[in-house]
């Protein structure tokens, strides 16, 4: 629905889901910094996570993913896909370098957070009848 009653539930889930998908990278960068003794300094986080937030962004647009927020399909991919391929691609643009283990984990690890809390928001909401 575009506008009326309808919309609210649609931008407030739109709103959720990026917040939720900014959440997961954010969980991956403090993790990551946390498991390399690299400290979770705000100025750290920050550093780390602005190539991967930024990717997040460039996917979520070019999936449109505010159209169908709890799609697996585009959303979710274009969120996935983009947080790695254009956060990797910042990283090293900005001279913070990567290296391929970096990218299979960010691979998984985004893809499962990414793409997971969206199999178990649709599961959810099957379950009682709002989906």
């Amino acid at each position: 629905m575009r506008g009326g009653a309808g919309a609210y539930p649609e931008r407030m889930r739109a709103a959720l889901s990026l917040l939720a998908d900014a959440c997961c990278v954010l969980a991956f960068v403090v993790i990551g910094r946390a498991s390399h003794s690299d400290g979770e300094s705000l100025a750290g986080v920050a550093s780390t996570a602005w190539p991967f937030l930024a990717g997040l962004a460039c996917g979520e647009v070019a999936a449109r993913a505010w159209r169908q927020p709890l799609a697996l399909v585009p959303a979710g991919a274009g969120a996935w896909l983009g947080a790695v391929v254009v956060g990797q691609a910042l990283r090293v643009l900005a001279g913070q370098g990567t290296a391929p283990a970096f990218i299979v984990v960010s691979l998984l690890f985004l893809g499962l957070f990414l793409l997971g809390w969206r199999v178990a928001a649709r599961r959810v909401l099957r379950a009682s009848g709002r989906a």
